[in-house]
């Protein structure tokens, strides 16, 4: 078997760059941080919606309520992958009721996960409006799903991985795109790749 060879796509400096851009994009689509909430699909989008919430409540001098959305039960792939510990569904205190919803993820993909996410969304309450705002989107869409802010559009191949590093949860933050490994449909991968 070959070993994979990494390239990094993102590093630390990058990643920062890119947040604050989709801040910005951010409130200008929501026209200011009023009604605005960030939820973020675990598990690195958690970290990345606290980046993002810290951002844009820094540029609008107001306090913009963040979450974090497990989608695990919401999934369509339940069955075929090895069960997982259910994380944290966390909504803030003013809910979703009639809000500008921000989904945040790390990487877009085939667009199931997102599926999920307004599945799991749809039970806590009635937004809106709902966005999605990802660090990388890898394309291979399986799902009429699009994201309205990405961080870059990065081509793959279905034989390469995308993996995510954030400080909060790997201790230092990249995104590094491997190719001549395992596919990314043989199984598990637990630096952030997204299906």
């Amino acid at each position: 078997m070959n070993s994979p060879r990494v390239r990094t796509v993102f590093e630390a400096a990058d990643i920062d760059r890119v947040l604050t851009r989709i801040s910005h994009e951010i409130i200008e689509g929501a026209k200011g941080a009023q009604d605005l909430v960030l939820l973020g699909i675990q598990s690195r989008g958690v970290p990345l919606a606290n980046r993002i919430g810290r951002r844009i409540s820094e540029f609008e001098n107001a306090d913009v309520p963040v979450g974090a959305l497990d989608i695990t039960m919401y999934r369509d792939d339940l069955r075929l992958r090895p069960a997982r510990a259910l994380e944290t569904t966390a909504l803030p205190e003013v809910g979703v009721d009639g809000r500008i919803v921000v989904l945040v993820d790390d990487v877009l993909f085939s667009g199931r996960t997102v599926r999920a996410a307004l599945d799991a969304l749809n039970e806590l309450g009635r937004p809106r409006v709902v966005r999605l705002a990802v660090l990388i989107d890898r394309g291979h869409r399986e799902l009429p799903i699009r994201a309205d802010y990405v961080g870059k559009n990065l081509p793959t191949s279905l034989q390469e991985s995308v993996r995510v590093r954030l400080a909060e949860l790997d201790g230092d933050d990249a995104v590094t795109l491997s190719s001549g490994g395992q596919s990314p449909r043989g199984g598990p991968n637990p630096g952030g790749e997204v299906a």
